[in-house]
């Protein structure tokens, strides 16, 4: 019914027998089909000796963590001398921004920081969470830092340079959140001051 008040025909918008009596009848299908396959599955999976490991072990990523410090080194082969400064400042300014925020945003991490048990992720986490307290969270230094430098040196990569330091910085990054020391949130903005800085602090071509 249209009117004034409420200009719009509801008729038009109830569908129409026909695709109500489809949709139920294939809406019983498909759970006919989901619970006659997905309990199954995981009954007869649970029987078998060895299931595969699809998945990386979550002490791997240390070594993509711990990277970031070879970043550092990249700048030499890949920045000319005269666009350093820039990207110099923009470490500098993100560690000063970084600090107030800390101060303001005083967070702890929400994760449970457990040691493995594997050598030699034993004595590599155990001394990372011994430096580096659970707290100086938001935003994640360690991914500004990572940003800053990797963007940079991709500015001036070439062929299929810029490709891989994309890639080097997205396991990186993904890496702070593996390894128990930062939430997404701290990545966010993170982002977000990296974003900021290379606006202000840019690092020129030509």
């Amino acid at each position: 019914m249209v009117s004034e008040l409420w200009p719009v025909d509801l008729r038009a918008d109830v569908p129409a027998a026909g695709r109500v009596r489809t949709y139920l009848v294939w809406s019983f299908w498909i759970g006919v089909a989901f619970f006659g396959v997905y309990p199954a599955m995981n009954w007869v999976t649970s029987l078998r000796r060895a299931p595969l490991h699809l998945y990386f072990q979550r002490e791997l990523f240390i070594w993509a963590y711990l990277s970031m410090y070879l970043l550092f080194l990249l700048p030499l082969f890949l920045i000319p001398a005269a666009r350093m400064p820039a990207l110099g400042r923009q470490l500098i300014a993100g560690t000063l921004a970084s600090a107030v925020f800390f101060l303001l945003i005083p967070a702890e991490l929400g994760f449970a920081r457990e040691v493995p048990a594997q050598a030699p992720y034993t004595a590599m986490y155990a001394r990372m969470f011994g430096i580096d307290r659970p707290f100086n969270l938001v935003p994640s230094l360690h991914v500004i830092y990572s940003c800053a430098i990797a963007l940079a040196c991709a500015d001036f990569g070439r062929g299929a340079v810029p490709m891989a330091i994309y890639g080097w910085l997205a396991v990186i990054v993904a890496s702070t959140v593996f390894v128990h020391q930062h939430h997404l949130l701290d990545l966010a903005s993170a982002f977000a001051v990296v974003a900021f800085l290379r606006r202000r602090y840019e690092v020129k071509h030509g």
